[in-house]
């Protein structure tokens, strides 16, 4: 008797289509089975396309087949197997190889020259239909997206958001869930106001056993791509195309949303998961000389006893992937010394928290600010636009025979005004983006506050770090020289010129 597995599938896009249901497929090839007197000791079902060889469970039956535990696999047709022709060509060597014979319920399968062209033919036609269902289907979408709806096939389906169907009165749109709303908020706060990563923040809401859209757990990849997607801000994007911003009701403000993006690239550029040992700096330390961030390494030096080897500090403007050129000259330091030279002139400024609760009174003056800057910015706006349909008009006038002299002078007069105004909209949009920036700096300082009533010298490691984050320290090396800037006054300590290096 021959041991024999059943391989059954269906495509999302047409899983329900009469006669190819998994149900329908298993039970004709349970059949077919007895009939042929074959003992069945494995069954594979799944919903996927057929167009990839990556599917789970025929990843499965290969690895069953390799193993030499079947004699036959048992399909429905043979497009179950494969809509690929290639693919399928692949995998009948691959039974082949491992004398395993491919049956089929509704088909006879004729290995002669002829029959396996017929059958490569037959893949090739089944590979062009599902392209065809493919393209109606996203002809389909592109379609509602043009009637300005958000279309259905995972596009809908954001966290955040509850999303009606698009045969539904006003539909195709998402509406906000304010449970989940809430949990966003707060993710883009754990990011922005404390400085959190990924995956500490996957980790608080698993901790704090929040559900996410569809799974049981939080991944860092899920938590990233919420922190990166521009739809919270309201913003409803298909394919390359915007749709209507109705459709997508904002729970941040583009300036929280801005504010992640870039705490993302810090927390990036200061991750330490590819450095073996601890370095206090790593991302904080920069070549006053040619701009470039230092980087952290192991020297080696040979002694009397044996190897020493210890942490240290160069700028990457230094090393030999530089072109001459463009090397940098900067000197080095050895770990130890400038991370306890730095950090004891951070511990003297944290000592004295009235500079820190100074600067968050002016940092609340400045965020408070916000309102007021924005109603002069747009009287600006205005005003340049005014000028503007002057200018257009003014045109106008000239092609209608309008005195040139008269043109002259009263284009003068407008673009002089329109520089003077354009000067006032670039030094308030400069001051609009500080206030923004004071604003979400307001919670890191408060919380250092938070930490300074805590016993500095008995801080660790990640909590030093956390507070060179939030103070968003740099540290400046220009050879003997260090100097460190911060969201704090630090002129009384900046330039620090040890004897010895």
């Amino acid at each position: 008797m021959k041991n024999a597995a059943i391989y059954s599938r269906v495509s999302t896009d047409n899983q329900e289509r009469e006669g190819t249901s998994l149900p329908t497929q298993m039970e004709a090839c349970l059949d077919y089975c007895q009939e042929k007197g074959y003992e069945v000791c494995q069954r594979f079902s799944e919903a996927y396309s057929g167009l990839t060889l990556e599917r789970p469970k025929l990843n499965e039956l290969r690895e069953l087949v390799r193993a030499g535990r079947i004699d036959v696999v048992v399909c429905y047709c043979l497009d179950r197997i494969s809509r690929n022709a290639t693919h399928g060509v692949i995998l009948r060597d691959e039974l082949d190889k491992h004398h395993v014979t491919l049956e089929s319920v509704t088909e006879d399968i004729d290995k002669t020259p002829l029959g396996e062209a017929i059958t490569y033919l037959r893949g090739t036609f089944s590979q062009i239909e599902a392209e065809k269902i493919r393209e109606r289907t996203m002809r389909g979408k592109r379609a509602k997206a043009m009637e300005g709806k958000i279309p259905s096939g995972g596009y809908q389906n954001l966290y955040g958001y509850d999303y009606i169907g698009v045969k539904e009165k006003q539909g195709g749109r998402r509406i906000i869930n304010e449970n989940e709303a809430t949990w966003v908020r707060q993710m883009f706060h754990w990011l922005v106001d404390e400085g959190m990563s990924t995956y500490a923040i996957s980790q608080n809401l698993n901790n704090l056993n929040v559900p996410s859209k569809y799974r049981n757990r939080w991944s860092r990849q899920t938590v990233y791509k919420t922190l990166t997607n521009p739809a919270y801000t309201g913003k409803t994007l298909y394919e390359t195309m915007e749709l209507s911003p109705d459709l997508t009701p904002p729970i941040i403000d583009e300036t929280l949303f801005n504010a992640a993006q870039k705490q993302l690239d810090i927390n990036f550029k200061k991750a330490c998961r590819n450095t073996k040992r601890e370095y206090l700096l790593h991302g904080h330390i920069y070549c006053q000389q040619c701009g470039r961030s230092y980087w952290s390494h192991i020297c080696s030096q040979h002694r009397k006893y044996g190897n020493y080897q210890y942490r240290r500090y160069m700028c990457s403007g230094t090393l030999n992937t530089v072109a001459p050129a463009n090397r940098c000259h900067n000197k080095g330091w050895m770990a130890d010394k400038i991370e306890t030279m730095v950090w004891q002139e951070i511990e003297r400024v944290l000592t004295h928290p009235e500079l820190i609760i100074a600067e968050i009174d002016n940092q609340r003056q400045a965020a408070n600010q916000t309102n007021h800057i924005e109603t002069e910015l747009k009287q600006v706006q205005r005003q340049i636009k005014a000028l503007n349909k002057e200018q257009e008009q003014l045109l106008q006038w000239a092609l209608k025979g309008f005195p040139e002299e008269a043109v002259i002078a009263n284009n003068k007069s407008i673009n002089e005004k329109r520089k003077s105004l354009v000067a006032q909209e670039e030094e308030l949009q400069i001051k609009l983006r500080n206030c923004q920036e004071a604003a979400l700096n307001l919670p890191k300082l408060e919380r250092v506050i938070e930490l300074i009533q805590e016993k500095l010298t008995t801080l660790d490691f990640a909590t030093k770090r956390m507070a060179l984050d939030m103070l968003d320290i740099k540290v400046w090396v220009d050879n003997y020289n260090v100097e460190i800037t911060g969201s704090i006054p630090l002129e009384d300590y900046a330039i620090v010129q040890p004897s010895c290096r």
